[in-house]
């Protein structure tokens, strides 16, 4: 029997890892937060619901998209750079509530490397996140609770995403004194987010806490000083830096438990 894969979010990540799952032979159903939105997906092909996550409970067809889902991928975003207040952990309360009634065996939450503090330095899943803002507390609580539910729950800490239109160098460039210069980046590409979520899928590989992020670290000063140029944009300019701590995310788990090799530079 082919299994149901759910995909709680198809956005930027999701539509594309919806198409994958769906050329390997899975069934695939996702959410988007409307019915419109809901209606122009499914001309296009997608088994989409419209469901929609509050911090006063989970509206449109919640059951309805979670019926007979082997897997679950939760990658709804916390929203919360913009300092709108928004109670995340109380958001996804009400949606794992709704996981849990609908009995979903297995689960992949999508979460960040924010939660690890800067001061903390080189990390890998072993080492406790200290997150040292707001999004990165929330997001933290989050995994926690998805951790400890009824779905075996694996955590899937991405680093900045980039892929198709999206390069950060584009945000960046032409800006002056920027911050952190000699800080390393943590960057992921889209495809290979897509490859990590694959390989969890195909190897059950439940239970378990990755960061997903490149191996690579280059300084961001050097690193988006040469997109820049590859890009034909003005390079930015980064103050000089104080001696400061930066943090690096590297991952022990993606080769120890899933054998995974990065197919994308950054």
């Amino acid at each position: 029997m082919n299994k149901t894969i759910g995909i709680a979010g198809l956005g930027w990540l999701g539509k594309p890892l919806a198409n994958k799952f769906m050329t390997l032979g899975y069934e695939v159903k996702g959410t988007v937060t409307s019915a419109e939105k809901a209606t122009t997906l499914q001309k296009k092909g997608f088994n989409a619901f419209p469901v929609e996550i509050t911090e006063t409970g989970v509206t449109g067809e919640p059951q309805g998209f979670m019926k007979h889902l082997d897997t679950l991928i939760v990658m709804i975003p916390p929203g919360l750079r913009r300092n709108t207040g928004a109670d995340y952990v109380l958001k996804m309360t009400h949606f794992l509530a709704e996981i849990e009634s609908a009995k979903v065996p297995n689960c992949i939450f999508i979460s960040s490397t924010s939660v690890y503090g800067d001061a903390q330095g080189k990390v890998t899943e072993s080492d406790i996140p200290q997150p040292e803002n707001e999004a990165g507390r929330q997001l933290k609580q989050v995994e926690q609770l998805f951790f400890t539910s009824a779905a075996k729950t694996s955590i899937v800490r991405f680093g900045g995403l980039l892929g198709g239109t999206r390069q950060p160098a584009k945000y960046l460039a032409g800006r002056t004194n920027l911050s952190g210069g000699n800080a390393p980046v943590n960057l992921i590409h889209r495809d290979d987010c897509i490859g990590i979520l694959t390989a969890i899928i195909k190897q059950e590989a439940y239970g378990h806490i990755f960061n997903a992020v490149h191996p690579q670290h280059p300084a961001k000063q050097t690193y988006y000083t040469e997109k820049a140029k590859e890009l034909d944009l003005v390079a930015p300019h980064f103050a000089k830096d104080e001696d400061e701590t930066f943090k690096q995310v590297d991952s022990v788990n993606l080769k120890k438990v899933l054998g995974y090799e990065f197919k994308k530079e950054i």
